[in-house]
């Protein structure tokens, strides 16, 4: 029963709104830019740029810069990579690989340079989502995109300096926590393992956007401990299913691209402003958000399939997450 209470309490208060505004700001900039320029073909890579801003939400600005600089090269670099999977058209099994990869080598790099948010969630979504969504732009205008999105961003998270009492917040260098190999090793394969095991299964049942069982598969990894890994895995069945909902009244609704960016930008903030308090109830904002990024980039014609396919791979990117966490343990923790 503790746990049935415990899922229903909210977190308290931290000045999420700050950090929400942020992101909502990283993001709100470049698509309105686009909009206008009307290149909103370009909005997914924006968006996906921006996702550096989502880094070091806590950290004083000049530990939030080095921070965020780190996420931005992990970020772009899977980014590239996944423009360059849609070049090639290599097909859905090069972004079953390429996640794999993405979420062994990132989670090393998440680890080594003590990321938060923790592990490769961000840079396994942005290739896997890259690769995938068709868009009409060219390579260097995608890739640009993303780039000059993400040093907005890192603008953005700096900016307080420019404010007296936020001079005096410039510290030196941000610690990182030294893992043992053998913990490294152990957090890449569980990352590894679950983006290709999922995406795997979801290829072969032949369901379109392998990316949402994928990520599924990858979020309830993140997390410190077995116990708090499967109750995120519970988490972001809940908050998806709820997600799916609001997803399908927007949708019903028939949104034109500028009405489009507003509920990008909303859903941004509200992510930002319960992703810490409380996971599924940022996941009933995350869901439309995802889905109405690649529906500013390819509109699809059948909703229904659409709200069906990504329920369908939540259960198979949960399940497959929750055996990784069962059959992965984690080395040195005698309370996992």
């Amino acid at each position: 029963m503790n746990a049935v209470t415990a899922f229903f309490r909210v977190g308290p208060s931290q000045n999420d709104h700050l950090p929400a505004l942020r992101v909502a700001l990283g993001v709100a900039v470049p698509l309105v830019v686009l909009l206008l320029l009307n290149r909103i073909d370009l909005a997914v890579f924006a968006v996906f740029g921006a996702f550096t801003g989502v880094f070091g939400r806590g950290d004083p600005h000049g530990i939030r810069l080095q921070h965020q600089s780190a996420a931005a090269i992990l970020l772009l670099a899977a980014i590239a990579a996944g423009i360059l999977v849609t070049e090639y058209d290599a097909g859905p099994w090069a972004v079953v690989v390429g996640s794999a990869f993405v979420g062994g080598l990132g989670s090393v790099a998440a680890d080594r340079w003590a990321l938060r948010p923790a592990g490769p969630f961000f840079p396994v979504f942005a290739f896997a989502g890259t690769a995938l969504i068709s868009s009409s732009a060219t390579a260097p205008e995608a890739f640009g995109t993303a780039a000059v999105s993400a040093m907005l961003s890192l603008a953005i998270g700096a900016a307080g300096w420019l404010l007296p009492s936020g001079r005096s917040a410039w510290p030196g260098r941000r610690t990182r926590a030294q893992l043992p190999a053998v913990q490294l090793r152990a957090n890449a394969a569980r990352y590894a393992v679950a983006a290709g095991v999922a995406g795997g299964i979801a290829t072969l049942l032949g369901i379109g956007h392998n990316y949402w069982a994928i990520v599924s598969a990858i979020v309830p990894l993140a997390a410190a401990t077995r116990a708090t890994r499967l109750q995120r895995a519970v988490h972001r069945v809940l908050g998806t299913i709820v997600g799916l909902g609001l997803t399908g009244l927007l949708l019903v609704v028939g949104l034109v691209p500028w009405q489009l960016v507003l509920v990008l930008i909303a859903l941004q903030f509200l992510t930002e402003m319960f992703v810490v308090r409380h996971y599924s109830l940022a996941l009933v904002f995350i869901t439309p958000l995802a889905l109405l990024m690649s529906e500013l980039a390819a509109p699809v014609a059948d909703e229904g399939s659409l709200l069906a396919d990504r329920f369908l791979e939540t259960l198979i990117g949960v399940a497959v997450g929750v055996l990784v966490v069962l059959l992965i343990r984690d080395p040195r923790s005698t309370s996992d």
